[in-house]
């Protein structure tokens, strides 16, 4: 500005007063402030003028005063531009018998809107850089041209939905050059449920030219219908090689790539739809097993049924109660429900396992009846029905006895018309003779049990070699777990009666019981985690072995808080 006044007033006319004007114009641009005018202290450059939105610049801010310390104020650089990264270095070096000291700080810039944007003039101790104005365009459609070294691509699987229904959502990242520390902002899409599912990455040739591939895949369920919006990603990277000996990797550029936005509509649940639940899915299938062969079905003894329906493209949480049991004859206990969700490349399969202890009150033939679950095709556009058939099978064994026959041998002990007196008396004496012996003997196992500590006195042992104690110990042998789970809580069932009706759950934080609170962890790591987590087999039988041999505290409360001793 300065040398264009200049100019004009050398070729003013040399009029006295056209001269004079002159003169007052170029004094009065001097009297301004040095901060209003550009100074050759503090220079400003960048590598280029135009850009994409997807692009970056690099801005070099050069001070050569003598001041020290501190730095520029960046701030309004923010307005227009996101600062990727910042480095400052002092230098100074002689040319030609000429010595120059400086500042630089070199800034990696990426553009926040597409249009004219300006580069503000920066302040530093009194002086002020240059201006520079920056072209921002939009980006480029999918480069199939080689001049690009780095791209983004947006792939929706469906051109159209329904409200629920999963959205496969792949954002990849190509590129012909060397690529590291990448970073993404994690997709947010208002309206929806978002996760990712899956992160790959693999070569692909682009007319004939290499590039690597690194793949996002995202799951999208959209709450209602309408048109969804797939917003702009954003992804920052560094290109080039990474110098280990050198402080600020001047070999290095901090790349900033966007991706467009996508839409795409998502239509209403159809009318024709009669299930009652809306579950748009491409797979949908209901399974049962059991903790033992049902052909084994005994009177008061528990089998655990094991209900899982698993749907491809819903997430568990989607998936609707099973119904419940309610057969005549038939108790049940159900545990609280598991639901898992299993990501890969193709989304989200979500499943929802339901067990339930079945125990028979009465012998007899049951049935439970078919299960059927209504859910909308989503690759064939229409309405399915999954059904579980019915099972039968047969119940062995007594009804609860009443124990009204008299025992074995009692006719011996009642008086016989037909036998003689002196054989009863016989008998008889005998009898009491037998029975006055046994309250001997109890007597005597009841005085030596009170000579022990008073804890021993607390404990008392349960049925620890009974028929519920081998099947637990069988079922640790074997190792699995759905058996292990079901003999574990019959086994708690008969040791303590009162805890019957309540899951396994319950019952172990009741009970306080570590060696059960531990089984318990054990057997839930290996059915419900995600991955299964392998069962320690021999772990597992250290612990029920403890916790069978173990004497079980007294379901009295205690007077005073003592501390637990078994650890």
């Amino acid at each position: 500005m300065t040398r264009q006044l200049t100019n004009n007033f050398y070729t003013c006319r040399p009029s006295a007063a056209v001269l004079m004007l002159c003169m007052l114009a170029l004094l009065g641009l001097l009297a301004l402030p040095a901060s209003a005018r550009a100074s050759d202290l503090l220079s400003a450059t960048v590598d280029r003028n135009e850009i994409g939105i997807d692009e970056t610049i690099n801005l070099r801010l050069r001070y050569s005063g003598t001041e020290r310390g501190g730095q520029p104020d960046f701030e309004l650089l923010e307005q227009d531009f996101d600062i990727l990264s910042r480095q400052q270095s002092n230098q100074y070096r002689v040319i030609n018998g000429r010595a120059e000291s400086f500042i630089e700080w070199i800034l990696v810039l990426a553009p926040k809107r597409e249009g004219k944007l300006f580069i503000p003039s920066l302040h530093h101790h009194g002086e002020v850089s240059d201006a520079i104005p920056i072209a921002v365009s939009e980006p480029g459609s999918r480069p199939d041209a080689v001049n690009r070294q780095a791209f983004l691509e947006v792939e929706l699987d469906k051109k159209e939905i329904f409200v629920q229904e999963q959205l496969l959502v792949k954002v990849r990242l190509y590129t012909t050059i060397g690529l590291h520390d990448i970073a993404t902002e994690a997709l947010q899409v208002p309206g929806a449920h978002v996760e990712k599912v899956d992160e790959q990455r693999y070569e692909r040739r682009i007319n004939g030219v290499s590039h690597a591939v690194y793949e996002l895949t995202y799951a999208i369920f959209p709450e209602s219908s309408g048109e969804l919006t797939i917003p702009a990603l954003t992804y920052v990277a560094v290109a080039g090689r990474r110098d280990p000996f050198s402080l600020f990797n001047r070999n290095t550029q901090r790349l900033r790539l966007r991706s467009q936005p996508q839409t795409i509509q998502v239509a209403p649940k159809p009318d024709t739809y009669t299930g009652s639940h809306w579950l748009p899915a491409a797979s949908l299938g209901i399974v049962q097993s059991w903790s033992q062969d049902p052909d084994t079905f005994t009177v008061g003894e528990p089998i655990t049924r094991i209900l899982t329906l698993r749907a491809e493209g819903l997430r568990a949480a989607q998936l609707p109660p099973l119904p419940k049991i309610s057969v005549d004859g038939l108790k049940t206990y159900p545990d609280q429900p598991q639901q898992d969700d299993q990501t890969s490349s193709n989304g989200i399969t979500g499943s929802r396992i339901e067990t339930t202890a079945i125990v028979a009150t009465k012998p007899g033939d049951y049935q439970l009846p078919p299960i059927t679950i209504t859910w909308w095709d989503t690759k064939t556009g229409r309405q399915r029905a999954t059904q579980l058939p019915a099972f039968r099978f047969t119940v062995q064994g007594n009804a609860a006895p009443t124990n009204t026959a008299p025992p074995a041998g009692t006719e011996d002990l009642s008086p016989q018309q037909n036998a003689s007196a002196p054989e009863s008396n016989f008998w008889r004496s005998l009898a009491i003779i037998a029975i006055a012996s046994h309250l001997l003997w109890v007597v005597y196992f009841l005085r030596q049990k009170k000579n022990r500590d008073s804890t021993s006195n607390r404990k008392v042992h349960r049925k620890g070699t009974g028929l519920e104690a081998i099947k637990l110990q069988n079922a640790a042998s074997r190792g699995n777990p759905l058996e292990i789970q079901a003999a574990l809580h019959q086994w708690v069932q008969a040791q303590w009666p009162e805890n019957s009706g309540k899951s396994l759950a319950h019952a172990s934080q009741a009970l306080e019981l570590e060696e059960l609170s531990r089984l318990q962890g054990l057997l839930g790591q290996a059915l419900y985690a995600k991955p299964p987590r392998p069962l320690n087999k021999q772990q597992v039988e250290i612990l029920v072995k403890k916790l069978i041999d173990k004497p079980t505290r007294n379901t009295k409360p205690p007077q005073e808080g003592l501390p637990n001793l078994f650890y």
